[in-house]
């Protein structure tokens, strides 16, 4: 007579076969995880190019991947101010061959300022690396338009309610959060004009399209020196590649935020070694001294001495010190 097996001695035969095939499978993917890069690695920028993530990602790139032994690809995925770029790394197989170089706009800020957002950061990236702190600048354009410091700025700006517009690298991206800020603490109105990168709002403001902006002064510092725009103020502190311009506080305007960073973020799930590794590859080198010069040259000092559990603590301290002033701010995306 044959014996049919109960539901405990079944479930426990099950519990057996499933133990025996992690066993067998452990082995190869801690393998796959040592071998790791056997592929080159690719790292989406999710601004446009010629922006500061851009720039800043493929100073960084060829040491990197000289670091790991493979090539590093850096692609642009622009829209949403950073989100699609970011959303195409939360969607993508957590193998260590996709990360994203991502501002804190779109990895911190999105959530309070978008209304829908197609990932959620904290459930689907894993933190890698930080790279940058990026100061920000405010210039205006000197075609057709004379203001020469904020206090004329904001004159300007109250005896021409919403007729003055300012460029932004993208809704949501820290150079339009800094341009509503300014406007909330002034009390002013003026209209936002989001650009798909740095260097197209830079082109704007040379061009007289728009009135002001923000960003970052690798991209203003040089247009300032050569007259095509004015540079009125500087945060958080003087700059070295703009000494000769006031910090928000001498400018008359101390309650200002005005900064950015950025961090390498891949999607949910990664397996630890590999973020150990990458996060190591980062930090030497961000710590390589031509690196390093590259960067502090370009006005966006390198964030070190980051581990991967102190880029995540950094991380949440920045997102209570945000949303305040995202809602402060009034900015809201639909």
């Amino acid at each position: 007579m044959r014996t049919i097996p109960t539901r405990s001695a079944a479930v426990g035969r099950r519990a057996l076969l499933l133990s025996w095939a992690a066993s067998v499978a452990a082995p190869s993917l801690v393998r796959a995880q040592a071998s790791w890069p056997s592929k080159p690695i690719r790292f989406v920028v999710p601004l446009g190019p010629g922006g500061a993530t851009d720039i800043v990602m493929r100073i960084l790139a060829p040491k990197v991947g000289e670091l790991l032994g493979q090539s590093c690809v850096v692609e642009n995925r622009v829209g949403a101010g950073g989100v699609v770029g970011t959303d195409n790394i939360a969607k993508s197989p957590a193998d260590g061959y996709s990360f994203g170089h991502c501002a804190v706009s779109s990895v911190v800020i999105a959530p309070f300022l978008f209304e829908r957002l197609p990932y959620e950061p904290e459930r689907d990236l894993t933190p890698v690396s930080p790279t940058v702190f990026v100061p920000m600048c405010l210039s205006v354009t000197r075609k057709n338009f004379t203001v020469g410091s904020l206090q004329e700025l904001i004159a300007e700006m109250r005896a021409n309610p919403g007729k003055l517009s300012f460029a932004s690298n993208g809704t949501g991206a820290t150079s339009h959060l800094a341009g509503a800020n300014l406007l909330r603490l002034t009390g002013c109105k003026a209209e936002h004009i989001p650009y798909r990168s740095g260097a197209e709002a830079i082109a704007a403001l040379v061009n007289g399209d728009v009135q002001w902006a923000f960003d970052i002064p690798a991209l203003h510092g040089p247009h300032h020196r050569d007259g095509k725009i004015r540079t009125i103020m500087a945060t958080p502190d003087r700059q070295p590649l703009i000494p000769d311009i006031p910090n928000n506080t001498e400018a008359g305007l101390p309650d200002l935020k005005a900064y950015s960073w950025f961090g390498i973020f891949g999607p949910a799930g990664l397996p630890k070694p590999i973020v150990d590794k990458l996060s190591a590859a980062m930090a030497e080198a961000l710590a390589d001294p031509a690196t390093r010069k590259r960067l502090d040259d370009s006005g966006m000092p390198p964030m070190l001495d980051y581990t991967p559990a102190k880029f995540e603590t950094f991380i949440r301290q920045e997102r209570d010190f945000w949303p305040p002033i995202v809602r402060a701010s009034g900015a809201r995306v639909q």
